[in-house]
C-alpha cells in the first residue's frame, strides 16, 4: 500500500498558488513543492493541519491510501 499526496488536485479546487499556500502556512515553497510532488517521506501532523485550515479540508482530502 503506498499513501498519495492529492495537494495538487486541492489546491486547483482552491486556485492557490504554491507560493501563496506556503507563505499562509509558514513553510518554504521548496518543502510545499517536495510534498506536491509526492516525494515527502513524512509530514508533521502540524503541517497537515496547516494545510487543512487553509484549503479548508479534511486530511483524507489531501491523502489517499493506494494499492
Amino acid at each position: 500500500m503506498k499513501i498519495v499526496v492529492k495537494l495538487d488536485e486541492m489546491m486547483a479546487r482552491r486556485k492557490i498558488r504554491l507560493n501563496e499556500l506556503a507563505a499562509r502556512i509558514g513553510i518554504t515553497e521548496a518543502n510545499l513543492s517536495i510534498l506536491k510532488t509526492g516525494k515527502a517521506r513524512a509530514i508533521r501532523f502540524s503541517t497537515l493541519e496547516s494545510l487543512c485550515e487553509a484549503l479548508q479540508c479534511q486530511p483524507g482530502d489531501l491523502l489517499e491510501a493506494k494499492e
